[in-house]
């Protein structure tokens, strides 16, 4: 399976703004997942085939989940960037659809993953 190619991601000062970005081959569902030093995996934002989006309470209203159809690239838009939000920054994309396509669901269901980006963010 072709990994989801990453770009983006590098060191931000609080309030700043970052763009991430995944060249992807489409699945139902697509995702960003931030893994904090020494922390588990926590789904922040995720993009339904249908374009339906979905947002953990940590990024909404700051993070933007779009997808660019004719490039086939998946971008995350931080804005107002905090100290939590670094970490690794992974793309993911499930092309099966058997879980719900919600940041509820957990990370495992996704079965194609990106190496992932550092965010710093700093103050």
């Amino acid at each position: 399976q072709i990994k989801p190619a990453q770009s983006g991601g590098g060191s931000v000062q609080v309030g700043g703004s970052l763009r991430l970005s995944c060249e992807v081959v489409r699945g139902r569902c697509m995702g960003w997942i931030r893994q904090a030093r020494g922390q588990g995996r926590e789904v922040i934002a995720v993009y339904e085939f249908d374009g339906t989006t979905n947002y953990d309470d940590s990024v909404k209203g700051r993070f933007t989940v779009s997808l660019d159809s004719a490039k086939n690239t998946l971008y995350l838009d931080m804005n107002n960037v905090q100290p939590e939000d670094t970490g690794r920054y992974y793309c993911a994309i499930d092309h099966q659809g058997y879980s719900s396509c919600t940041v509820y669901a957990g990370a495992d269901h996704f079965g194609s993953w990106g190496l992932g980006t550092e965010v710093t963010v700093s103050s």
